[in-house]
């Protein structure tokens, strides 16, 4: 057979090299992708929180107290300190000027009592600012009376010093042979429920409601415990300014180790920094701007939203809040108003509240039979009555004898009406 060359075929075309980078650049590459998902993770997880707390109204009544609210709970609490003292600089509360008309309340005034379970009324208050206004420091009956028509509380407008002269601060006085006192727990403050008391108020518990307040500072400021239902959320502090309420519903503000020590008949107990007022006198170094015992955010010495809450000597209690306040104006006006022992509760415009109600003893009630202390707290009478509400707030009511009408009805004395 005759030999048959195959064709001349070229050979292939060589393949190319290839190339394995060195194995520090896969890892260095693998780490920059790891490092950008975890950033897209952490913005993806801080945008949709901070979104949540903008949408809260738990968080406060404005856009930039939810954004601090947000901020201290992701470890931006200096951060917050440092904006919150910024703004204050920026926004100082105007010095002179007089208040709108009808700024010291209006209708009947304090009446006495025939019955010896009445606490003596209050006398009116003498107004830390020059020249009084007529009506000023006036008190006023206040919320819902017992079955027999007793006045249960009163309220009285003064302003708080003699420089912010526009500004009106209001004082509550409450009977406490009267009413009984109870906190209601938050989920927030103090957390980790459930509460046999927490928003929203019943209908039942509303039907001897008379007013409702805010109590004091997240825990982790305050420099002090919480106890209730018979459990200790955060260890009390000996020597802090508390909150006592007894199982008999008495309410009390006194030195903790001192003046109130722990028994089977304390229900609850809140603390709050330390007092501010004691013995009737107010307590040292509330003007000394480098002090630390009454909070590290704001300077004492700012005159801001301030509220405080004091026992008399006869057991009154006393609540006081207002705007353009120093810590030291704050315990002035209790002092003026009979406080014996006195603590500061919450500070800013929107924490600081008081909501008295009205209606028949033993009627249902709801957040419209409400009224704010100040018509300029943004904090509505509803935020009591609101699931949503996640802070600890206080109440009184009616004792349980009081929704009964009896036959020898208390008198009174003479009853005027002084105009706003």
């Amino acid at each position: 057979m005759p030999y048959a060359r195959p064709a001349y075929r070229p050979p292939p075309a060589p393949r190319a090299h290839s190339h394995r980078l060195p194995r520090p650049v896969y890892w260095r590459r693998r780490s920059v992708v790891l490092f950008a998902l975890a950033v897209v993770i952490a913005l993806g997880y801080f945008a949709a929180t901070l979104v949540f707390a903008l949408l809260n109204p738990s968080y406060g009544s404005s856009l930039s107290t939810r954004a601090s609210q947000w901020g201290r709970q992701h470890a931006l609490a200096s951060v917050v300190s440092w904006a919150a003292n910024e703004a204050y600089h920026w926004d100082l509360p105007k010095k002179g000027g007089t208040p709108p008309a009808g700024s010291f309340g209006a209708g009947p005034v304090t009446k006495t009592y025939a019955s010896p379970l009445v606490l003596a009324p209050p006398v009116d208050i003498v107004a830390p600012a020059k020249n009084p206004l007529p009506g000023e420091g006036v008190w006023h009956v206040a919320g819902r009376t017992t079955a027999n028509g007793i006045a249960t509380m009163y309220e009285a407008f003064v302003r708080p010093d003699a420089v912010h002269t526009s500004y009106v601060a209001g004082v509550v006085w409450m009977d406490t042979n009267l009413l009984t006192a109870r906190l209601y727990s938050g989920s927030q403050i103090p957390g980790a429920g459930p509460f046999r008391h927490h928003v929203p108020i019943s209908a039942n518990r509303s039907k001897t409601l008379v007013a409702a307040f805010n109590s004091g500072f997240l825990l982790q400021n305050a420099n002090g415990g919480y106890f209730t239902d018979d459990k200790t959320y955060k260890k009390l502090r000996k020597g802090a300014a508390s909150v006592v309420i007894f199982k008999n519903g008495r309410i009390t503000v006194a030195k903790w180790g001192r003046d109130v020590v722990m028994t089977n008949q304390i229900a609850t107990v809140r603390q709050n920094l330390d007092l501010i007022v004691d013995n009737s006198k107010e307590v040292h170094g509330l003007r000394n701007p480098k002090s630390t015992k009454w909070g590290t955010v704001l300077n004492a010495n700012y005159d801001v939203w301030r509220s405080g809450l004091g026992i008399t000597k006869s057991g009154a209690l006393v609540y006081v809040a207002g705007p353009a306040m120093s810590l030291s104006d704050l315990a002035d006006v209790m002092l003026r108003a009979g406080v014996e022992e006195g603590m500061e509760l919450d500070y800013g415009l929107d924490w600081v509240q008081l909501s008295t109600y009205t209606a028949t003893p033993g009627q249902a009630i709801s957040a419209s039979n409400g009224r704010s202390l100040l018509s300029s707290m943004p904090g509505a009478p509803s935020r009591y009555f609101g699931s949503f509400w996640a802070h600890d707030f206080f109440t009184m009511s009616l004792r349980d004898n009081e929704l009964r009408q009896t036959v020898s009805s208390s008198t009174s004395t003479t009853t005027t009406t002084t105009p706003g």
